[in-house]
């Protein structure tokens, strides 16, 4: 007998134990990630950039086999966390953008980094709409009213936003070159300050995101004249769209989208991410959460979302160009 041939109980044993690694999951001992995936939020905590990420880092986190982690970074109405991210080389840091990240480049190219340049798609996570509020006082009730008040005393009408240079900003100076108007834009340190004023009719009228007014919608402190998303919004039911009414342009949601900074990740980590993020997005239980913050769930994968943040840069530098707005 031939002392090197393995036994025949051995050889069973050998197939037996290939068999059930074949069953296993085929992964490389060093796939990405190979460590803790931080997130970073570069807003305080609580809003909807944030609510997404807590929602998807707790449900990748069992997927990837690693812990996923969110760092809130606010600052400079969000570069300082967008810079940090740009400048991660660790290969498992990722960004929650939203609209001020290309709004800020835009505004100012020396803010020392570049969309485009230096950041790659992960994919679009999730929107939610603006919505074109008056107070309650007020008698403009439609946006023909709006529209036909401005033009009888133009520049006459204030137009309160969360700050210059932001979304609401520049989407109110959009709707007044999309209805050749004049506005006088009063810029507020964020909706927090912004809303009491409006409420109490100091204000004309203004663009604010739909978690922050829906409740004062709801109780008749505020009158919603339109929504900025691409479908009626079930929270402000009868409130119409400004696609519908012929605004096709004024289509301005908040969003947010994962990206990661360019050339950090293993191509196959970026599209094992990707798989994973557009498999949640599209699951009852991110739903239901982002449900819970009036967001969307919003399933584009990288290609997709790498062409929308370009158009939006395209956007937002004709709309900062057109209506001469300048960095503070």
């Amino acid at each position: 007998m031939n002392p090197a041939a393995p036994s025949r109980r051995t050889a069973l044993g050998l197939v037996a134990s290939l068999a059930a690694a074949a069953a296993l999951p085929l992964r490389a001992a060093d796939a990405w990630p190979t460590r803790t995936v931080r997130i970073i939020v570069p807003f305080a905590p609580g809003g909807g950039s944030d609510l997404s990420a807590r929602a998807l880092g707790e449900l990748l986190g069992p997927r990837l086999g690693q812990q996923v982690i969110v760092e809130n970074k606010p600052g400079a109405g969000s570069a300082v966390g967008t810079m940090a991210a740009a400048q991660s080389k660790d290969g498992h840091t990722l960004l929650m953008a939203s609209n001020s990240m290309i709004i800020n480049a835009a505004l100012n190219p020396q803010i020392g980094y570049e969309p485009q340049r230096d950041f790659e798609a992960v994919g679009m996570v999730s929107a939610q709409p603006l919505v074109l509020v008056v107070p309650a006082t007020s008698a403009i009730k439609s946006i023909p009213e709006l529209i036909a008040a401005a033009k009888t005393e133009p520049g006459r009408l204030t137009a309160g936003n969360s700050g210059n240079g932001t979304l609401a900003h520049l989407t109110s100076e959009l709707f007044a070159g999309q209805t050749d108007i004049q506005i006088t834009p009063v810029p507020y340190k964020g909706e927090s300050a912004l809303l009491p004023e409006m409420i109490s009719g100091l204000v004309a009228f203004g663009f604010l995101n739909l978690p922050s007014v829906a409740p004062h919608v709801k109780s008749g402190r505020l009158r919603a004249l339109a929504v900025s998303s691409p479908q009626p919004v079930a929270d402000l039911p009868g409130v119409p769209t400004l696609r519908s009414l012929g605004y096709p342009m004024l289509e301005v949601q908040g969003w947010a989208a994962l990206l990661a900074p360019r050339g950090t990740l293993p191509a196959d980590g970026l599209a094992r991410l990707e798989e994973l993020l557009m498999q949640l997005l599209g699951s009852e239980t991110v739903k239901t959460r982002f449900a819970a913050s009036r967001v969307v769930p919003v399933a584009m994968d990288r290609a997709a979302t790498a062409q929308f943040l370009q158009a939006e840069a395209a956007r937002y530098r004709a709309v900062i160009k057109s209506r001469g707005i300048k960095a503070e």
